[in-house]
């Protein structure tokens, strides 16, 4: 049996909003499984937790490139929202997106060694990037990026500069752009139902089964039940069944018919979307100091 600490409980709450002890119940039954507590507690405490635990809490910006039809979309993370604000961070985030779609670097390792100077700092990004570090005196890096370069139309929207959408389409510029603001606002995790992730489908059915148990019903209702939940899951994580954001009467399909354009594709960065931000326990810290103070004197 794995052993429950205070920190891992308190993860587990700043995840999902439960109650303490709930947590620490789901981790002792889970013998410490971070995921499996999670998936837990959504049976016991429905939706909340699973929204709560879709929080993201790493800083940064997304930034976007569109030149006709090649473009980038690129996370640049930082440690706190204060940088998010600052101008040459924001201009070497926004200059690295243009340097993605215009040179196409293999990698994050390829993107830093391409030319670029700002702020006296150069010849390349990586040197612009470790020069900024020294001068806003905060640990700063790219993430991920995603370059677009081929026959179809692009359409960018950043939401703030938290959410980041390029969509892939064919046809009208103004429904695809809607469809890039919905996907920001909806988030999606696919275009259709059959392009949902299978692990997603499973762990969707995991939960909906041990729900379903726990009802006490028939074993062919229970079945209908879990079946049930899983098409509604389904329909709302793929983006032409969702109801579009403008007019929820119809469906994203319904209104990419309507103005004969076809998206073949989207890309969503949220920053810091699966990443663990370090919390400060301020407390242990305060106690450690006085205790090597103590030990020094």
């Amino acid at each position: 049996m794995a052993a429950i600490t205070a920190s891992m409980v308190a993860e587990l709450r700043a995840k999902t909003d439960a109650p303490m002890m709930e947590c620490k119940k789901a981790l002792t039954e889970a013998d410490g499984n971070m995921e499996k507590a999670e998936e837990i507690l959504r049976v016991k405490l429905g939706n909340k937790a699973g929204k709560a635990a879709a929080r993201v809490t790493a800083e940064g910006v997304v930034t976007a490139f569109i030149d006709g039809k090649t473009g980038a979309l690129l996370e640049t993370n930082c440690e706190t929202d204060f940088v998010t604000k600052n101008d040459s961070f924001l201009a070497m985030a926004r200059a690295a997106a243009e340097l993605i779609a215009r040179n196409n670097p293999s990698d994050i390792a390829a993107l830093g060694a391409l030319p670029y100077s700002q702020d006296g700092f150069g010849p390349t990004l990586e040197e612009v990037r470790k020069g900024l570090i020294g001068k806003i005196g905060e640990n700063m890096s790219f993430r991920r990026f995603k370059r677009f370069d081929g026959a179809k139309q692009l359409a960018a929207y950043l939401h703030g500069t938290r959410i980041g959408v390029v969509v892939e389409y064919e046809g009208d510029d103004t429904a695809a752009k809607d469809v890039a603001m919905h996907v920001a606002a909806m988030k999606p995790v696919a275009l259709t139902s059959a392009d949902v992730p299978a692990e997603l489908i499973e762990k969707e059915r995991s939960v909906a089964t041990a729900k379903a148990q726990e009802s006490g019903k028939p074993a062919d209702i229970a079945a209908k039940m879990i079946e049930g939940s899983v098409q509604k899951y389904l329909k709302e994580v793929s983006l032409f069944n969702q109801p579009f954001v403008k007019n929820d009467k119809q469906s994203v399909e319904q209104m990419l018919k309507s103005a004969n354009t076809q998206v073949k594709g989207f890309t969503l960065y949220v920053v810091g979307e699966g990443i663990e931000k370090k919390v400060d326990d301020f407390a242990a810290e305060v106690a450690a100091q006085v205790a090597a103070a103590k030990s020094a004197a």
